[in-house]
């Protein structure tokens, strides 16, 4: 895992295409990009954490701390002295997100106007964005709409998919909505790498595919975890657990949650929770996510989606205690070089927003390439919506049928199935 970022630094300098990252968080997304023939030119984000973290790992670009609602596209051309080819970017994803509580009114929510409409001002030839699985349902797709409108009409040719970074050689199982778009031609979507274990469904694509790296493999060559801080592995420490969390702890086998404790050893919490959860048919998206506690994780297997509360749920695959940070950064595909600024729970946020390395990597080094030789963009007062797959399964949630509906009334018949991406399915 290292070994693959690891040249991502040593890239800069004889890179090609330049980069903006808006709401760039700590530099998953950049990392992949200065690893596949892009330069990240200038990041901007408002928590001044991830402009720490940002600044202190990618030198060479210019780390903005500002509101992208109160910063123009000129601001931004000026700092990245000159256009740029690819402008990318999450807008922040809590809003959408089954963690927490969504909130239809979220203010976050509007940033995904404002990064469309930044993106058609800066008129790059690519553009790369990123989200939750819960982007695609919020508001019966208002979401995607506001992000799509603006592109289509200003000329950029969209594919729209969910994928599970598993599929892209990261070893953690985390589904996530790519829309990547070209202005005046159709980009390459990169195909599926690997073949996803470890969850129900997760094997339906790419199943002659190798398998995708486990947690064992990621975290394999780190020191032994420490008390303190060590300069030779960064953010490598244990976090102390009371009597009660170590009982649990020590009661899960691999794979195990908080279910599988016998109920003496369940937290009260978790079991009204669950009670909540069958007993009064509150929607999902009011649930404050799945219930499941403490996790240990399997070796054998690629993680579960590392988010900010990993560190305090995932328990290692063999060891009596949670993760480390430096672990749950190496299964987001960060080399262990990798500084991550602020407060414990600042550093544990920042790794679990993150877009997994490898993931950006394999998105976008396919698009490199197609800029050297075959981009012929065609003059077009407006783009297109060329495929919209919001699931890799067969069926659909009504959710998921009502934005379909949605999409497909506003922008005409789609591709929205994976069974007729040959490119998706069989990685060719």
């Amino acid at each position: 895992m290292d070994d693959l970022v690891s040249g991502t630094l040593a890239l800069r300098g004889r890179d090609r295409y330049a980069a903006v990252d808006l709401f760039s968080g700590c530099g998953g997304f950049s990392l992949g990009l200065d690893h596949s023939g892009f330069r990240t030119a200038i990041a901007v984000d408002n928590w001044r954490p991830a402009t720490d973290t940002f600044a202190a790992n990618f030198p060479l670009a210019n780390s903005i701390n500002a509101d992208l609602r109160e910063i123009s596209s000129t601001d931004i051309n000026r700092a990245a002295r000159g256009s740029a080819q690819l402008v990318a970017g999450g807008p922040p994803c809590q809003g959408f997100s089954s963690a927490g509580k969504r909130q239809q009114d979220d203010l976050r929510n509007s940033l995904v106007r404002r990064f469309a409409i930044l993106a058609v001002e800066l008129q790059p030839s690519i553009v790369l964005f990123e989200n939750v699985e819960g982007f695609l349902t919020a508001e019966h797709g208002r979401y995607v709409i506001d992000l799509l409108d603006p592109l289509i009409e200003a000329g950029y040719w969209l594919h729209v998919r969910k994928v599970n970074a598993a599929n892209y050689g990261a070893p953690q199982l985390r589904k996530r909505v790519i829309v990547l778009g070209a202005l005046g031609a159709e980009p390459p979507f990169a195909p599926i790498s690997h073949r996803a274990i470890g969850a129900p469904g997760a094997d339906i694509i790419g199943r002659d595919l190798p398998v995708c790296p486990t947690v064992a493999e990621a975290l394999n060559g780190l020191p032994p975890a420490s008390s303190r801080q060590s300069a030779s592995a960064l953010d490598h420490v244990v976090t102390r657990t009371g009597p009660d969390v170590t009982a649990r702890i020590q009661a899960l086998a691999p794979g195990d949650t908080m279910s599988d404790l016998p109920p003496q050893l369940q937290h009260k919490t978790f079991t009204r929770r669950a009670y909540r959860r069958v007993r009064d048919g509150t929607a999902l998206e009011a649930r404050g996510g799945a219930p499941a506690g403490l996790r240990r994780l399997r070796a054998d297997q690629p993680s579960k989606a590392i988010t900010g509360g990993a560190s305090r749920e995932f328990i290692h695959p063999t060891e009596h205690r949670y993760l480390t940070l430096r672990e749950c950064a190496r299964l987001q595909g960060f080399p262990d070089s990798f500084r991550f600024a602020g407060s414990l729970s600042d550093r544990a946020q920042l790794i679990g927003n993150a877009v997994p390395v490898p993931l950006a990597c394999s998105i976008a080094h396919p698009l490199a390439a197609w800029l050297d030789g075959d981009y012929r963009p065609q003059s077009s007062r407006r783009g297109r919506l060329i495929s919209f797959v919001p699931t890799t399964s067969s069926g659909k949630s009504p959710a998921l049928h009502r934005t379909t509906e949605s999409v497909t009334r506003r922008y005409g018949p789609l591709v929205d199935s994976p069974l007729t991406l040959e490119g998706i399915t069989n990685g060719s």
